[in-house]
């Protein structure tokens, strides 16, 4: 169990896999600021959280909005003096087309929020996590399956995704010098609001649509509360979590 002095950002916390995580943070003792668009959908988060285990604060925000960014972390700096742990998990996609129908507001969109929100989070987080004492904390990204592997008709979020490894990458090298890990959690087919229409049917690389298996939300976070809690003198730099008879292995 946490030090219940510890202190994670969580991003897109309002619904799916953030909500689940920053309630298994909270949970866990830790205090978790949450990050969203909507106030509503943040304050139902933590409407949901455990009594006598961490505090949780709500601070609306567009992850691809540098001022916006800028406050969520002043607003965790000012609550807490610190930032052990960023979650990184808002994101979007762009309507399923062949790539030369993709509108260049749809592909700016995408990377605005996926890629460039990112970006934006862990230059924050950075900058505080080599300022404060003790020095260090732990950066979390959600990939996906599609870093690895895409999904038809899905080029501007395939394109994000494989991005952030190396993202990823760059600041778990980066942040060696200053205690900073970071690492990469790749899901596949979490039981959330998104995947719904994943049970019923979606497209698969030879045109068929098929329903795809799901897994309860709870693992994946359980497997980013795992992550979180390790010293960081270890890190998983990646992990791919997924339903197991999920098509991947074999996809395409």
């Amino acid at each position: 169990m946490a030090d219940i002095s510890k202190v994670a950002v969580v991003t897109g916390a309002g619904t799916g896999i953030g909500r689940a995580v920053a309630l298994a943070l909270q949970g866990d003792g830790y205090n978790v600021v949450l990050a969203g668009r909507h106030r509503s959908k943040l304050e139902d988060t933590i409407a949901q959280a455990k009594t006598g285990a961490g505090e949780m604060r709500a601070v609306p925000t567009d992850v691809s909005d540098p001022l916006a960014v800028k406050a969520l972390f002043h607003a965790a700096d000012q609550a807490y003096g610190r930032v052990d742990v960023l979650f990184n998990n808002a994101g979007i996609s762009a309507p399923p087309k062949p790539m030369e129908e993709v509108t260049l507001e749809e592909w700016r969109k995408v990377v605005n929020v996926n890629l460039t929100g990112v970006f934006l989070c862990c230059q924050e987080a950075i900058r505080l996590m080599k300022a404060q004492d003790p020095q260090g904390g732990r950066i979390i990204n959600n990939g996906s399956i599609s870093a690895h592997s895409p999904r038809p008709m899905s080029g501007p979020y395939t394109s994000t995704k494989h991005a952030i490894t190396g993202l990823t990458k760059s600041i778990a090298l980066d942040g060696r010098a200053h205690n900073i890990a970071c690492s990469q959690i790749d899901v596949g087919n979490a039981a959330t609001e998104m995947t719904e229409s994943f049970a019923k049917g979606i497209l698969q690389p030879d045109g068929e649509i098929r329903p795809e298996p799901r897994m309860d939300v709870a693992h994946v976070a359980g497997a980013v509360l795992y992550m979180a809690n390790l010293p960081l003198e270890s890190n998983v730099l990646n992990m791919t979590i997924k339903a197991t008879t999920r098509p991947f292995e074999g996809r395409g």
